[in-house]
């Protein structure tokens, strides 16, 4: 499903808020007289003394080993050409945000206001003192062949034009495990090559370093065949100029055993497709649109193998596989340069991993029961962890290897942790949710459609295909914001209580059968019934829903009410519990209970250990629990130490294979280094908590709210836990991306149930 962006949607992205998508955070603390004399005057000429005295141990005091810098003139932006400078800068720093997520790497974006080649180089060069690494971005052909060309020469740091090899990379390794999948002979195969612009020569340079014979690549421009006796050509054209007496696309493809597109959409015909060779390969890498369509020429050959640059269909060449993960492992050994061999290296580690058994993980994310090696599978998911600890390692060796590393990797293993820790392999945790819940979208209805922020979240909701939003509330209201707003919510079912007699008949009955020995007579039940909570939640109940979702204007308690009454507690759960995710630089953290049980006693806070426990497995954590309290192992007395110790005693008879440790502080809790130097015996010494389980509401609720505001944590909740269906009650003035993750949640715990009663059914 392509995604629709609307252009006042992509402006208020970039403008609310801070402007832009990157900002600067200081890795030091800096609160006190002594850290500021450190970090500044006069501290601060201790290290620059040692870096003059050895120019390299500015690795050692400052940022440039895991410093990137993204360069670009604007001579030649995505699809928009030569656009300058400043219109540039969205997209360097959108590809400063993706060095950051993916790989853990600090950038800055610079836009240069040059477009003579010798004085851009002049500039680039001027800034090696700041940098560990330079990516060249969206300069236009054939400029760019020459920048990169000398300032590889002239710099002592890793270099590479992303426009030119980020394709030619993740193509190539798609190209070699299509070649083998088909039985076929890379040095064999007639390939056609659609574009001759940066890209598409550098893929054909790499192609050729794979095994295909130069002889054997036909190239095409928007004149035609690039034939050697064209008098048009420039040195770098005419580089694969064929000697074949070829003219146009039409004739080249003619028996051809791979296409590979690098130019613009639908100039591929079915003919075209159908004239190429047995068991086809045709990488169709326009984009937004491809060469030709997917579907058309899966249609029109069953034999072939099809790649495009869109993440819905199977095959997506995307250069985010990678220039993150190519640019980390050539800073980890100080690479002076991004050379073949480490291209190379990058190429057979992608292909490698393709053939590997693919972790649950990976098929979580994509809700895909199976992804193995094959047609539909040549290379592997944007989504897979394993991507970083692959192709790190591969390059920093062929860097190694090839005599190119200033600073040499010893500990392959320690290596390997680093790489983990450096991206917080957990961030991607809600990525991987919105991925699933795509996958399988399910209906949830909206108990405050008539606020504007469920309505914008409802938008993406359905365009994105996260979900089907059924928005409740009065109709006119509804419309006349969707109105208001220019949203585009057709796909979406508006429901208006006062408008479905029949529905309110029925509900009210239900209702009334939960109830009655509650003391609610009939017409208190037909009354509660036109509170939309109560509807929502008899929706959900009666089937005619998946999942409800409240909150962003009631009081939690208030919300939650209704759900409890009506759909109730999963058997064999005796408490409810709120769960928020906490999402930081350090890891993923699960916090439990923070928003329904005041001051749960001993046996309460089993409870709620245990589906905080399978809370956290949801999300695909094994739980390492700690109950909190202000004592450390019987070190203090009072009701709080005496509460949690005893939880923690009964949770380890009633759940014997979960690593839990109470009673303890918190900053013991997650501090590896403290418990092994104070409490040796601790289950948590070893790896430290990750799920925290808290005394009492008050404590939880501070907790999480000032993570919130002064930690620098993002979190994801409250995430309600031991509901019979699923039922999420967002935060008060929740935001809109907020709603939408709590969305995608709802969707995947409406999956998982589906999945549950299934298997059951299956018995």
């Amino acid at each position: 499903m392509s995604i629709k962006i609307r252009k006042q949607d992509a402006l208020n992205y970039h403008m609310n808020g801070r402007p832009g998508k990157i900002e600067v955070v200081p890795s030091k603390v800096l609160s006190s007289q002594l850290d500021l004399a450190l970090a500044y005057s006069p501290g601060v000429a201790e290290p620059c003394k040692e870096i003059a005295i050895n120019k390299e141990d500015v690795y050692k005091y400052t940022s440039k080993g895991n410093l990137v810098a993204v360069i670009s003139n604007g001579t030649a932006v995505l699809g928009l050409g030569n656009i300058g400078p400043e219109a540039a800068k969205p997209v360097m720093e959108g590809k400063a945000v993706l060095f950051k997520k993916y790989a853990g790497i600090d950038s800055f974006d610079i836009e240069i206001n040059e477009t003579d080649p010798d004085a851009f180089i002049k500039i680039v060069k001027s800034l090696e003192p700041t940098f560990g690494g330079v990516n060249l971005e969206d300069i236009k052909a054939p400029e760019c062949f020459k920048i990169e060309q000398v300032l590889r020469e002239q710099m002592n740091i890793p270099i590479m034009h992303d426009d030119q090899h980020g394709t030619a990379i993740i193509s190539s390794a798609a190209l070699l495990n299509a070649v083998e999948l088909v039985g076929k002979k890379m040095n064999e195969v007639v390939m056609v090559i659609n574009g001759a612009g940066a890209a598409a020569i550098s893929c054909a340079r790499l192609y050729v370093a794979v095994g295909v014979k130069r002889d054997n690549i036909i190239m095409c421009d928007s004149k035609g065949v690039i034939r050697a006796d064209r008098k048009d050509l420039d040195p770098i054209k005419a580089e694969f100029a064929t000697k074949r007496n070829l003219n146009t696309l039409q004739e080249s493809m003619r028996g051809a055993d791979i296409f590979i597109g690098l130019s613009k959409a639908n100039v591929l015909t079915p003919d075209d497709i159908l004239a190429m060779a047995k068991n086809p390969i045709v990488f169709a890498l326009a984009n937004p649109d491809p060469e030709i369509a997917y579907d058309l020429a899966r249609k029109t050959r069953t034999d072939l193998i099809m790649g495009t640059g869109r993440s819905d269909h199977p095959n997506q060449v995307n250069n985010v596989l990678g220039f993150p993960y190519i640019f980390r492992g050539a800073l980890d050994v100080r690479a002076t340069e991004i050379n073949e061999a480490m291209k190379l290296a990058a190429v057979y580690a992608l292909a490698t991993l393709a053939k590997e058994p693919v972790p649950d993980s990976v098929m979580m994310a994509y809700n895909a029961e199976k992804i193995v090696f094959g047609r539909d599978y040549l290379i592997p998911k944007p989504m897979d962890t394993r991507l970083i600890t692959t192709i790190a390692p591969a390059v920093a060796k062929a860097a190694m290897e090839s005599g190119v590393a200033a600073h040499p990797i010893t500990d392959w293993g320690d290596y390997h942790s680093q790489l983990q820790k450096r991206i917080g392999i957990d961030q991607k945790l809600i990525t991987n949710l919105i991925d699933r819940a795509k996958s399988a979208p399910k209906r949830v209805v909206f108990a405050e459609a008539e606020n504007p922020k469920i309505l914008k979240a409802a938008q993406i909701l359905q365009d994105e295909g996260i979900a089907f939003p059924i928005l409740l509330g009065n109709r006119q209201t509804i419309e006349r914001i969707i109105a208001e707003h220019k949203l585009e919510l057709d796909r979406c079912t508006i429901i208006d209580p006062r408008e479905e007699r029949e529905r309110d008949e029925r509900y009210a009955r239900a209702y009334y059968e939960k109830r009655q020995r509650k003391g609610v007579t009939l017409i208190d039940a037909e009354r509660a019934v036109r509170d939309r909570n109560v509807f929502g939640a008899m929706m959900v109940d009666f089937g005619e829903a998946d999942a409800f979702i409240s909150g962003l204007t009631r009081d939690y308690s208030k919300t939650i009410l209704p759900s409890l009454q009506i759909i109730g507690m999963r058997p064999g759960v005796k408490r409810v519990a709120g769960m928020y995710i906490i999402l930081h630089k350090n890891g993923t953290y699960f916090f439990g209970d923070c928003t329904v049980n005041v001051d749960p006693s001993a046996e309460e806070l089993v409870d709620i250990i245990g589906v905080t426990a399978r809370g956290a497995r949801f999300f695909e954590a094994e739980p390492r629990i700690a109950v909190l309290s202000y004592s450390n192992f019987g070190s203090s007395k009072g009701a709080v130490p005496e509460k949690t110790r005893e939880a923690v005693r009964l949770a380890k008879i009633k759940y014997p294979n979960l690593i839990i440790e109470g009673e303890i502080q918190a900053n013991v809790a997650l501090n590896t280094e403290l418990q092994r130097e104070l409490y040796p015996f601790s289950a948590l010494a070893k790896e430290g908590a990750n799920t925290l389980i808290f005394p009492n509401l008050s404590s939880a609720n501070i907790a999480y709210k000032l993570l919130m505001e002064i930690g620098g944590a993002e979190t994801i909740g409250p995430v309600l836990l031991g509901m019979r269906k699923p039922v999420h009650i967002l935060q008060l003035g929740s935001s809109i991306r907020e709603i939408v993750n709590m969305t995608a949640i709802a969707v995947v715990d409406a999956q998982v149930q589906e999945e549950i009663a299934l298997a059951h059914e299956k018995k």
